[in-house]
């Protein structure tokens, strides 16, 4: 019969291979959590930082509403209650979004008595609404379908850009309509553009030559205000054309403009 090392009760003494084989083990462990603590500290460096940030500023863009009210703040400053007003939200909902666009940085605000003013942080932001809207069309066809069964449809002729614009209009060869609100148009318009917002149109025919090619602009290149002003005016017989994209991006190229934010 074997009789057990140690004292009664105390557990049997490893061997040097059981010994070596703890160290392994416990060595193999070691070396997971130094492993596992790097990759944690290079999450947390300063270029996981930075992208956590630019992670905030596409979070603020993620939403239908936002895009919207970036477009609108696009042609000047705004209160609150006027935001609400043309994006057709509620106050609180309206202040919420602008609150998460403010803490992306897109937006600046001042308060002005009782009311708080919103206005984009720089022309910047309109560069990547333009670009948000290009990658978009380009690489969902949902919403490239979205742009040939209804923008397409009301406007099939090909629009005129600015610099072609520019050109043409240092000759006279066309008259400028701005079809926005006459709000937004007294903020800033091109310079010797005609505002006739889209549902006075037919009131003021008589205001806009026959004998000059029109192009009319609104809020930015997908602004439906611009496409029906098109064909409203091309039933009356005018030849009429579209701008592009809208006055924010005319704006933002640093071409000519007038109005009381200029």
């Amino acid at each position: 019969m074997t009789r057990p090392t140690g004292r009664s009760g105390d557990p049997p003494r490893r061997t040097n291979h059981q010994d070596s084989c703890c160290t392994d083990v416990l060595e193999r462990l070691r070396w997971q959590h130094l492993k596992h603590g790097e990759r944690i500290l290079q999450k947390q460096g300063p270029k996981h930082q930075l992208y956590e940030q630019f992670a905030q500023v596409a979070k603020a863009l993620s939403h239908a509403h936002k895009l919207e009210l970036l477009e609108v703040l696009a042609q000047g400053e705004r209160s609150v209650e006027a935001l609400a007003k043309v994006a057709g939200l509620t106050v609180a909902n309206t202040s919420r979004h602008l609150q998460q666009l403010r803490r992306a940085g897109l937006i600046a605000s001042r308060k002005e008595g009782l009311y708080v003013f919103y206005r984009l942080a720089g022309d910047d932001v309109i560069d990547l609404l333009r670009s948000l809207r290009r990658t978009g069309r380009r690489h969902i066809s949902e919403a490239n379908e979205v742009v040939i069964g209804y923008f397409n449809d009301r406007d099939s002729l090909e629009p005129v850009s600015m610099k072609e614009l520019l050109r043409r209009s240092k000759e006279n060869l066309v008259t400028f309509l701005d079809v926005r609100p006459s709000e937004e148009y007294e903020v800033g318009h091109i310079p010797g553009a005609l505002n006739v917002p889209l549902d006075e149109i037919k009131k003021q025919l008589a205001r806009l030559p026959k004998e000059q090619e029109i192009i009319a602009y609104c809020r930015g290149e997908y602004c439906v205000l611009a496409f029906e002003a098109v064909a409203a005016l091309r039933k009356k017989g005018f030849k009429a054309r579209r701008l592009e994209e809208g006055f924010p991006e005319w704006k933002a190229a640093g071409l000519p403009v007038e109005g009381s934010e200029t």
